[in-house]
């Protein structure tokens, strides 16, 4: 049992569908089932990345965020598709309603993914198991997908359990489980412990859950600073953090990568425009308006930069967004540019700050 025996009594699921796009894609389009599927980037030309695979896919080694010629030559008879975001967002939203039968505090990762608290549910069932089945056998009736979930006391365990038995599973871990479950964990499978964290750690000799749980909180933060005593405290099953149904969002944004690599702003430009027009549609969706617009540029060698500019009245209109990012992209553009992505992202969206601000008008890049 974790050592803040007060939280012991949160229930919370961590629902995650299951190869999300690839499954919708299967769904809708028959021919593709049982077969190697891949969403993302086609590999012709330049190519692209993998978005998700199917897990017949998965077998060959195919994973999200794999360039696509790398994945058509681990899976030479792979069917490679376009998303449907504007598809895969109508189902997500039909998944949160399924969410929303048993709870209102609900808090999406992303559209194929989020942490529910059930300890107080709509309908009285009092099982967060059960909720969690009644939920997937929902999702798998209503909208033919699959979700694994994952169920316990926690956000960090529940979202460890949910990956334990995919395709379609659904594990819980306990408070007197955890002790045990928290012990065997790999060190990289901690939340917050990168590539680069977990290589110290096993420097260090640290491998395991058991491992860290031998050094005291004053070790941790001498060996990983403030991040340390946040560690000190997972390893024992101590997350408090609440589930979010309404968190601020920050920012609001779309990019593109293109077929190939563009190098003139007449080029450009274009591209902007429809950008724009998609940052545009989101704003009003979420009813924002943004005072810093960013751009983003990737080039062909994979270098990234970004430039913003910051207005004293808020913008939300696609013309007002891509005349700035235009900007933005003029004074950032070489005689020798190849551009492979752009993006235009909003920001800033609070009320804005009344102080003098002599130089508001000038492009502020950094």
């Amino acid at each position: 049992m974790p050592e803040d025996a007060q939280h012991t009594r949160r229930k919370i699921i961590h629902i995650d569908m299951d190869a999300f796009y690839a499954s919708v894609e299967q769904r809708d389009h028959p021919e593709y089932r049982g077969k190697a599927l891949v969403v993302g980037g086609l590999p012709e030309g330049r190519g692209g990345v993998v978005a998700t695979a199917s897990y017949e896919a998965r077998k060959f080694g195919v994973r999200s965020a794999m360039p696509s010629k790398q994945a058509l030559q681990l899976c030479p008879h792979a069917i490679f598709v376009r998303p449907r975001f504007a598809v895969y967002k109508e189902v997500s939203q039909k998944i949160r309603e399924i969410f929303r039968r048993y709870t209102d505090l609900i808090e999406p990762l992303s559209l194929d993914e989020a942490y529910l608290d059930v300890t107080t549910d709509k309908l009285e069932i009092g099982s967060a198991i059960e909720i969690a089945r009644q939920i997937k056998d929902a999702i798998k009736t209503e909208l033919q997908l699959t979700a694994s979930a994952g169920v316990s006391i926690n956000k960090f365990v529940a979202k460890i359990a949910s990956d334990m038995n995919k395709p379609d599973g659904l594990t819980f871990i306990g408070p007197s489980q955890l002790a045990a479950f928290m012990e065997k964990l790999p060190v990289e499978r901690f939340f917050g412990v990168g590539k680069v964290t977990a290589t110290k750690m096993k420097n260090m000799g640290l491998h395991t859950g058991a491992d860290l749980k031998r050094l005291s909180e004053d070790e941790m933060v001498k060996a990983f600073g403030k991040a340390g005593r946040f560690y000190y405290q997972i390893v024992r099953g101590i997350d408090n953090r609440a589930v979010q149904p309404h968190r601020e969002t920050k920012s609001v944004g779309a990019e593109d990568t293109f077929a190939y690599d563009l190098t003139q702003l007449d080029e450009m430009n274009p591209e902007l425009d429809r950008i724009a027009e998609t940052v545009a549609t989101r704003l009003e969706r979420y009813k924002l308006k943004g005072r810093t617009v960013t751009l983003k540029v990737k080039y062909h060698d994979f270098r990234q930069i970004t430039r913003n500019q910051s207005v004293i009245t808020p913008v939300y209109i696609a013309a007002e967004i891509a005349q700035i990012a235009k900007q933005l992209l003029a004074v950032a553009a070489t005689d020798d540019m190849k551009v492979r992505l752009l993006g235009i992202s909003l920001s800033n969206f609070g009320e804005p700050q009344r102080k003098a601000e002599p130089h508001t008008d000038q492009l502020r890049l950094f």
